[in-house]
């Protein structure tokens, strides 16, 4: 899949994607609620510096895009590509096709030895479903793989049109090296489609209740709170039942000049999905710190927001 051509004028004042003056992102400012006037700043740096960014937050009570920033280009979006997995998974776990207890060999995968933790585990063999926590919680590669392999990429590609991803592709598993007849990427998404997924899985609208739930359950899991997260104060390890009643539910995509984001996070004021997207030259230490620091300006705003 490959990047969509910018939308017409109509159709891009309409859906609010129109940039301003000098290229800078666009953004709708709900009433009464608190501007990304930093989040802006430090995206447009972003992307004057050669970057592509995409961002999209919506208000969850009002349905309404409060920041907006080409939000429908496809990019590439790594470990993102595991939440329609993990839906995949959870459906057919729901409709009987796969027994969550259905035990994977270990040796029978390629070996991987990017991210992740069952590489170093002694078990050689672990459950399904325990595989799928491991692939939410720790982006771990070689659940991931087990799980892409187990269920077929041809039916996750299904389930993507199926949830309506327009813009969105799961291409292959992770390779510790990508070759010229690999994918050149795990996945590809957009910003609105990702922030409407993690929508979706929230109100209960991914499939059906039980496997939103269940996705829902899985992503709270994940430990990665080191981008957009890193506002919330959460404890990486244990955030699932918050003593300040946040609700955080989030995923996040890594890979060689790419770091990406979506999620769904409220409080007592407000409750946001929220997806950005950002791919750099990572030329040197401070280019990748640079779009660290972008990502957790928009992560203290967000938290402004709802709070």
């Amino acid at each position: 899949m490959g990047t969509s051509p910018e939308p017409t004028r109509g159709t891009e004042a309409r859906r609010g994607t129109r940039r301003g003056e000098g290229g800078k992102l666009s953004r709708r400012k709900a009433p009464g609620k608190r501007s990304f006037k930093s989040s802006l700043a430090a995206l447009d740096a972003l992307a004057a510096s050669g970057a592509q960014v995409s961002v999209r937050v919506t208000d969850l009570d009002s349905g309404e895009a409060v920041l907006v920033g080409d939000d429908y280009v496809t990019l590439p979006v790594a470990g993102l590509g595991v939440v329609p997995l993990l839906v995949e998974v959870a459906a057919q776990f729901e409709s009987g096709e796969l027994d969550p207890l259905e035990l994977v060999e270990r040796e029978g995968l390629e070996p991987v030895d990017i991210a992740g933790i069952w590489q170093h585990l002694k078990a050689p063999t672990l459950a399904l479903v325990d595989l799928a926590v491991l692939a939410a919680a720790s982006g771990d590669a070689l659940a991931t793989n087990a799980l892409l392999h187990r269920v077929g990429l041809p039916t996750v590609r299904a389930r993507i049109e199926k949830l309506g991803l327009t813009r969105a592709a799961v291409m292959d598993g992770f390779r510790d090296r990508r070759g010229p007849d690999d994918a050149p990427h795990v996945a590809l998404g957009s910003a609105r489609e990702y922030s409407e997924l993690f929508a979706a899985l929230v109100n209960s609208k991914a499939v059906s209740a039980g496997v939103s739930a269940q996705v829902s359950e899985w992503l709270s899991l994940n430990q990665d709170l080191s981008l957009v997260a890193s506002a919330t104060g959460l404890d990486p390890f244990a955030h699932f039942n918050d003593a300040h009643e946040l609700l955080f539910v989030n995923k996040t995509g890594r890979d060689s000049g790419v770091r990406a984001e979506a999620g769904v996070l409220g409080g007592p004021r407000a409750g946001v999905a929220y997806a950005v997207i950002v791919c750099f030259d990572d030329l040197s230490i401070s280019h990748r710190l640079r779009a660290h620091e972008a990502l957790r300006t928009l992560g203290v705003e967000l938290m402004e927001y709802v709070f």
